[in-house]
């Protein structure tokens, strides 16, 4: 038996940081996306990453970036992982693995059962799966919204291992969450914050806690 891997995405001060790293945080999340309320220039983002190295691995978080904006993150922000959360096909995600030389995750919004279907493309493109409510019509940010997707449709799901799950966690939530599902990695932003991209220690500590009180035994059939 185990204890999850946990995330905490859309960390942006010095306080909240340590707050996760002093929990035991496995990744930090950095997110690079102007129209976010979590959003940092990559100078605050290389700040906050030069706090974490060595104590936990950094992921940055970009939208659909070109090849330019890459080159400048990693360079800024040296993350371990970055995350892509936009609708990057898997051509171009291999291709920014292959010219970062970082591992990359990769987002797939969740709403129906079909939606799974797009997780197999990315299976020689990215080195993680992140899955995540699909953001409402018309919504401004492809995550963070604060919206959980039903858990139900992973049911008898083949999925590749390290797949994450992030949508509306909270650490009430969490531990019905992991059982449910059989996963062994949890993202969490806006079930952490007490208002749009405000991140709260004590909400992260709890959620941290209460996602290693499971322990996980099983994984998706």
């Amino acid at each position: 038996m185990a204890a999850p891997r946990v995330k905490i995405c859309g960390l942006s001060t010095s306080e909240t940081l340590e707050a996760a790293l002093g929990a035991g945080a496995d990744l930090v999340g950095f997110v690079h996306f102007p129209k976010s309320p979590r959003h940092l220039d990559l100078a605050a983002a290389s700040a906050l990453s030069a706090q974490v190295r060595g104590r936990s691995e950094r992921v940055l978080l970009l939208v659909d970036p070109d090849d330019a904006l890459v080159a400048a993150a990693v360079a800024a922000v040296d993350p371990e992982v970055i995350q892509l959360h936009g609708s990057e096909p898997p051509e171009r995600v291999a291709s920014i693995r292959r010219d970062s030389g970082r591992r990359v995750m990769k987002a797939v919004g969740v709403a129906g059962p079909g939606d799974l279907a797009a997780i197999a493309s990315y299976g020689g493109a990215a080195d993680f799966i992140l899955l995540d409510a699909k953001p409402p019509k018309g919504a401004d940010l492809p995550g963070g919204n604060g919206h959980a997707f039903d858990w139900d449709i992973l049911t008898g799901a083949v999925l590749p291992s390290g797949t994450m799950l992030s949508g509306g966690l909270t650490s009430e939530t969490i531990g019905e969450a992991l059982r449910r599902t059989g996963l062994t990695a949890v993202d969490v932003s806006s079930g952490v914050e007490s208002a749009p991209g405000i991140k709260d220690p004590a909400r992260i500590r709890a959620f941290i806690a209460a996602a290693r009180a499971v322990s996980i035994t099983t994984t998706p059939a």
